[in-house]
C-alpha cells in the first residue's frame, strides 16, 4: 500500500518526517518496504506491506487511524463538499452518513443474490468527461495508479483514500436503465476493460443490465459500458461483495485487480454510502459534473457490528502484565472500537471494517500493538500443569536428522505436490492421488514417493558444480489405498570417501546405501534386519533390494535407473543410490523401550576364517543366516572379507571367505569348543546350500 505523506496529513496532523512515521508503524506490525521522495517539496511516498487480514489498512484513512493511535492524535474526515487536497472538517473518524430515502430517479437496482452482494449503492450524475486536476493526478500516480479521466480518477481516488472500490458506467449503455446484481448464466461472455473477452461460468457474480452482464462484480468492469468522452450521464457503483466469490472468480479468470485485492480480503458493508457521498462531492468540487437525485441504497439484510467481551485478567494473562484501563480505552477507541463498561472489563463493539477481530484475543493483540511490546516484562507464563510430552514423531525425526547429518547427509525440504509424469515413475496410475485444482502441471498430484523431489534437489546441486552430494528428507508420501504415510528418503551420488593423497576417492556403491539404511533402522530400534532381492522399474536390476524385518517390508534401496536419473536432469553415467524407508513400518517392528546396554567383554575372542564354494546366485545374507542358526550362542559376528571367481573355481560358482568371531561373556573358550562349532557350521552349509569347504 503506497501512501503519500501529504495525503495522510489530510486526515491526521502527524508530526515528523516519513522515516520517523515508518519506524513508528513498523513496531506496530506494518513492514515498510521503502520510502520514496515525491514532488520535491519534502513530500514522500511510504510503501507499506499490508497483511491479508487487514483490508481496512489498504487505504489512506486506514493508515491514518494507525498513525493517529500511535501518536495520540485525532482523525478527521474530508469536507463534505470540497475536493481540495488540504480540506478538512470536524474531528472524528469517518462515519456512516445518514441513509437517504430510496428513489428510482431514472435507474432501478435489483439484487438477485444477497449472499454474493449484501449491499449495493448507486447514484446518477450528469458529467462532462475530461482530464482530472493536476493535484488528483499526482496523488494517483504516487499511489501507483495511472490517471485516465476525471470520472475514472475520482473512483480510483476514493478507492485509495477510503478503501472502497468503485466503478462508473455510461448510463446510455445500460440496457433498460436497470442494474441487476446476479450470478452469471451458462455461456455468458463479457469483454472487460483490458480488452479481453471473458467466458463466465455459473456462480460468478456479475453486474448486469436488463439483458446482459456489464461488469464482473468486484473484479473489473465491461468495455461496452465504459465511460468515454461522449458520456453525458454516469451510474456510480459502490458495493460490498462476498470475499470468497470474488476470490474464486478472480482466480478462475486469472484476473487480479486493485478492486479484487480489496474485496477478496473482506469489505465493510457500512462504507459504500460514505464512499458514494465522497465521490459525488469530488465530482462536483472538481467541476466534472453534478449528482442527480438521491442515492440508491439496496441493503437486503443489515449486517450489525460484533460485540466482544474484553476481560482485564485475560489481558494480563496473555501479555504477562496488566495494561492500565486508560490505555486500553484510548487505544481501542482511537482505532474505532466502541467500549462499554462491564463487571470484569468492557463490552467492545467491533467496527464492521475490522474483519480480523472476531475473538477476545484479537482485541488484546490490538492493545498490545499500540501499548508497545517493548513495555511488557520478560517473564515466563505461570505453569498450572505439566507440559504435554512431545509427539513421538517429532522425537523420531530429530533422531533421524542427527544420525544422517553425522553420516554426511544434508536435509532437503521439497514440495508435496509434483508432476504427474514424475509420480508415474514411482507408482501405478491407480495409486496416484490427483489435486482437484492444481497450481500448474508441475504440481498436479500428491507425491507417491519423496524421491522425485529429492532427485530434483540432487540435480540442482549437481548443476552448481557439486560433485559429491548426499541428501535426505523426512516427509510424507500419499497413496489411494494406503493414505498418508511418513517416510525417510535418501539420495547419494559421487564419492563415498573423501579424496586423500594416499589414494583416490572411492565412488559410492550399493553397500554404502545399505549400511546407512541399516543404521537408521537400528537407531529406531529395529533388529533382525534382512536384505532380500527386489525389482523396481526405477532401480537397476541386480542392484536393488528390499529391507525386511520379521516378515515386514521396511523399505527399498538400490541404484537409480539411468533413464530415471536422466529424466530428473542427473548425468546418467554417474551412479545415484537411493533409499526410501517406511517409518511407521520400522516403528511397528522396533523393540520396545531403550536399547539394552552391554558391558565391554572381559574375555578374549577367537576368530576362524573359512572359505566356501557356493552357487553364485546364493545371497550372502542367506548364507550368513544359515551360519548363525547353526552356530552356538558364542558366535558373535559373521563377516565376509573376500569374494573370488576365476581360475580354479567352477563355472557358476563363487568362493566366499568369511571370518567368524566367537566369544563367551563368562570364560575363555577352548580350541575344542570353537572347532566343534566350526564343524557344525560346515555341515549345516553343506546340507542347506551344497557348499564345499576349500
Amino acid at each position: 500500500m503506497r501512501v503519500l505523506l501529504s495525503w495522510l496529513r489530510d486526515f491526521v496532523d502527524v508530526p515528523g518526517a516519513a522515516e520517523e512515521i515508518a519506524a513508528t508503524l513498523s513496531v506496530r506490525g506494518f513492514a515498510v518496504e521503502g520510502i520514496e521522495p515525491w514532488g520535491g517539496n519534502g513530500d514522500a511516498v511510504l510503501d507499506f506491506e499490508i497483511t491479508a487480514n487487514r483490508p481496512d489498512c489498504m487505504s489512506v484513512v486506514g493508515m491514518a487511524r494507525e498513525v493517529a493511535t500511535a501518536y495520540g492524535l485525532q482523525v478527521r474526515r474530508p469536507a463534505a463538499r470540497s475536493g481540495a487536497p488540504s480540506a478538512a472538517a470536524a474531528a472524528g473518524d469517518l462515519r456512516l452518513a445518514s441513509l437517504r430515502p430510496v428513489e428510482r430517479d431514472g435507474l432501478d437496482v435489483i439484487i438477485e443474490n444477497a449472499d454474493l452482494c449484501p449491499r449495493y449503492v448507486g447514484a446518477l450524475a450528469d458529467v462532462a468527461v475530461g482530464p482530472s486536476p493536476a493535484w488528483m493526478q499526482q496523488r494517483l500516480q504516487a499511489a501507483g495508479v495511472r490517471p485516465i479521466s476525471n470520472i475514472v480518477d475520482v473512483t480510483n481516488y476514493v478507492m485509495i483514500e477510503l478503501g472502497q472500490p468503485m466503478h462508473a458506467f455510461d448510463l446510455a449503455r445500460i440496457g433498460g436503465a436497470q442494474i441487476r446484481v446476479r450470478a452469471a448464466r451458462e455461456g455468458e461472455r463479457l469483454k472487460t476493460l483490458d480488452g479481453q473477452m471473458r467466458t463466465l461460468t455459473p456462480g460468478m457474480l456479475v453486474i448486469a443490465d436488463a439483458s446482459q452482464p456489464v461488469a464482473i462484480g468486484g473484479v473489473m468492469g465491461g468495455a461496452d459500458s465504459e465511460v468515454g468522452e461522449a458520456t453525458a450521464t454516469i451510474v456510480l457503483e459502490a458495493a460490498c461483495f462476498n470475499p470468497q466469490s470474488v476470490r474464486r472468480t478472480s482466480r478462475a479468470l486469472g484476473l487480479k485487480t486493485e478492486a479484487s485485492m480489496r474485496f477478496e480480503r473482506g469489505g465493510d458493508p457500512r462504507l459504500p454510502v460514505t464512499a458514494m457521498e465522497r465521490a459525488c462531492a469530488l465530482i462536483e468540487a472538481i467541476g466534472a459534473g453534478k449528482p442527480r437525485g438521491t442515492l440508491i441504497d439496496r441493503y437486503p439484510a443489515r449486517i450489525d457490528p460484533v460485540t466482544l467481551r474484553l476481560r482485564r485478567h485475560r489481558i494480563a494473562g496473555l501479555l504477562g502484565a496488566a495494561v492500565p484501563d486508560a490505555d486500553v480505552r484510548r487505544i481501542l477507541e482511537s482505532l474505532g472500537f466502541a467500549l462499554r463498561e462491564a463487571p470484569d472489563g468492557w463490552d467492545v463493539t467491533v467496527p464492521t471494517r475490522r474483519v480480523d477481530c472476531r475473538r477476545e484475543v484479537d482485541l488484546i493483540e490490538e492493545v498490545a500493538r499500540h501499548y508497545g511490546f517493548d513495555r511488557l516484562p520478560a517473564t515466563f507464563p505461570e505453569l498450572t500443569q505439566p507440559a504435554a510430552p512431545l509427539d513421538p514423531r517429532i522425537t523420531r525425526a530429530r533422531r533421524l536428522r542427527t544420525l544422517l547429518t553425522a553420516h554426511g547427509f544434508f536435509e532437503a525440504v521439497t514440495f508435496g505436490f509434483i508432476g504427474e509424469a514424475a509420480a508415474g515413475t514411482f507408482a501405478p496410475p491407480d495409486e496416484i492421488v490427483p489435486i482437484e485444482n492444481p497450481l500448474s502441471e508441475n504440481f498436479a498430484v500428491l507425491r507417491p514417493s519423496v524421491l522425485p523431489g529429492l532427485l530434483d534437489a540432487l540435480a540442482h546441486n549437481r548443476r552448481r558444480e557439486q560433485r559429491d552430494v548426499r541428501l535426505f528428507e523426512v516427509g510424507n508420501r500419499f497413496s489411494r489405498t494406503r493414505g498418508e504415510s511418513p517416510v525417510l528418503a535418501c539420495a547419494w551420488t559421487g564419492a563415498a570417501t573423501p579424496e586423500h593423497w594416499s589414494g583416490g576417492a572411492r565412488e559410492v556403491d550399493f553397500f554404502d546405501m545399505k549400511g546407512v539404511a541399516e543404521q537408521v533402522c537400528r537407531a529406531l530400534g529395529a533388529d533382525a534386519l534382512r536384505i532380500e532381492t527386489h525389482r523396481e522399474a526405477w532401480l537397476v536390476a541386480g542392484r536393488a533390494a528390499m529391507l525386511v524385518s520379521g516378515g515386514a517390508r521396511l523399505g527399498v534401496l538400490g541404484q537409480l535407473a539411468p533413464a530415471v536419473a536422466d529424466a530428473h536432469g542427473l548425468p546418467p553415467h554417474d551412479p545415484v543410490y537411493v533409499a526410501e524407508l517406511d517409518l511407521d513400518a520400522v516403528e511397528r517392528v522396533a523393540r520396545p523401550g531403550e536399547a539394552p546396554i552391554e558391558p565391554l567383554p572381559r574375555y578374549p575372542s577367537v576368530t576362524r576364517d573359512i572359505a566356501l564354494l557356493v552357487n553364485e546366485a546364493l545371497p550372502a545374507e542367506t548364507l550368513r543366516r544359515t551360519i548363525r542358526e547353526a552356530g552356538p550362542a558364542t558366535l558373535v559376528r559373521v563377516r565376509e572379507f573376500d569374494r573370488y571367481q576365476g581360475k580354479g573355481v567352477p563355472e557358476g560358482k563363487v568362493s566366499l571367505a568369511l571370518r567368524l568371531t566367537f566369544r563367551s561373556p563368562e570364560r575363555t573358550l577352548t580350541d575344542a569348543e570353537v572347532q566343534s562349532a566350526m564343524d557344525a557350521i560346515v555341515a549345516a552349509v553343506k546340507r542347506a546350500h551344497d557348499a564345499v569347504q576349500r
